[in-house]
C-alpha cells in the first residue's frame, strides 16, 4: 500500500484573542513548524465498494495509549467522509492510519491525519479539487488542519484560515516532552476565557519571533499555557521539574500536554531528551522540516 507521511506539528508561538461573537471561535495568530515525528497513513482503493479504516500504534511510537475513539469520530475519517460529500461520490479506500503522534498533546496528529486524507484522496481518484475546497472543508473539521497543506513552517491566523508560509525559518533542533497526560482543548480553552477575558491577538510579537536568527531558547511562548496548568496541574508540576533540570525554558506547544526545549543542535537535542527520560518522563530528539 502507498504510504503517507502525516507530521505532527509544534506552536513555537501562539497568541489567542477573546471569542469571536456569534461563531464563539477564537481568533489566533500562531508560528507553526512541523517536526520529524509523525504519523503514517497507508492507503489504497479498495476492489468493492466500502472502505475500511484501521488504526493502530506504530512500532516505535514513543508514547503509544489507548485507541479508544470511534472510528466514525476519527477526523482522517471524517475528512474522508466530506470529501465524498463534496464529491457526490463514493470514494472507496483500505486505510491503515500507523500513530506515532501522541494523543492529546496539542501537536495537531488528528488534523495532520485528516490533511493527508484530503490530499492523497484527490491524488488517487484524480479529483483535482483544488486547494481553496480543501481549506474550507478542512476548515469545517478543525483549525489546524489547513496549515498541513502548506509549508512545513507557517505564521497561521484569523481562526486557522489564513496562512502565510515561511519558507527560510530554518531548522530547529529540538527536545520534545512527551508526558502521559492528555489536556482536553475545549476545557484549556474554556479556562483561557475566564482567566482572560480581555485577551487580544499579540500578532506583532509572533511575526517578530519569526525573524530572529537562531530562536532563543526563551523566545517561544504560548497564551495556552496557564490555562493548560490549570486544567491539568500535573503539567505545571513535570515543566517545573524539567526547567529545574536542565536549567532551560520548557514551552507548552498547542493546548498540551507535550513540551520542547530549543536545543543548540542536534547532539545537544539528543542529550536534553536523555537528561528528561531521567525523570521518568518519554522525551526524543526532534527536528523542525
Amino acid at each position: 500500500m502507498p504510504t503517507y507521511s502525516c507530521p505532527a506539528k509544534i506552536n513555537v508561538a501562539l497568541s489567542v484573542g477573546r471569542p469571536r461573537p456569534g461563531d464563539g471561535y477564537h481568533p489566533l495568530c500562531s508560528w507553526m513548524a512541523r517536526v520529524s515525528l509523525g504519523d503514517d497513513l497507508l492507503l489504497e482503493r479498495a476492489a468493492g465498494g466500502a472502505s475500511s479504516f484501521t488504526i493502530e500504534w506504530a512500532a516505535d511510537a514513543p508514547s503509544p495509549s489507548a485507541i479508544d475513539w470511534p472510528l466514525d469520530k476519527d477526523l482522517m475519517v471524517r475528512a474522508h467522509r466530506l470529501l465524498e460529500g463534496e464529491c457526490k461520490r463514493e470514494l472507496p479506500v483500505r486505510a491503515l492510519l500507523r500513530k506515532r503522534t501522541p494523543v492529546g498533546a496539542g501537536m495537531g496528529g488528528g488534523s495532520s491525519d485528516a490533511a493527508t486524507m484530503f490530499l492523497a484522496l484527490d491524488a488517487l481518484f484524480g479529483l483535482d479539487v483544488g486547494t481553496a475546497t480543501l481549506v474550507r472543508l478542512a476548515s469545517t473539521l478543525g483549525s489546524d488542519i489547513p496549515f498541513f497543506f502548506g509549508a512545513p513552517s507557517a505564521l497561521v491566523s484569523g481562526v486557522g484560515e489564513w496562512i502565510e508560509d515561511l519558507p527560510d525559518a530554518g531548522t530547529i533542533d529540538l527536545a520534545l516532552i512527551l508526558p502521559p497526560l492528555q489536556c482536553n482543548t475545549r476545557a484549556v480553552y474554556k479556562t483561557y476565557d475566564a482567566v482572560c477575558p480581555d485577551a487580544a491577538v499579540d500578532e506583532a510579537g509572533v511575526r517578530g519571533l519569526t525573524r530572529r536568527r537562531p530562536l532563543p531558547p526563551d523566545g517561544p511562548f504560548n497564551d495556552l499555557a496557564q490555562a493548560a496548568f490549570v486544567v491539568e496541574p500535573r503539567l505545571r508540576q513535570l515543566r517545573d521539574s524539567c526547567v529545574t533540570t536542565l536549567g532551560r525554558p520548557v514551552h507548552v506547544t498547542g493546548s498540551g500536554a507535550a513540551m520542547f526545549v530549543v536545543a543548540r543542535d542536534a547532539a545537544d537535542a539528543q542529550a536534553v531528551a536523555g537528561r528528561v527520560r531521567s525523570l521518568g518522563t518519554t522525551a526524543i530528539a526532534v527536528a523542525t522540516l
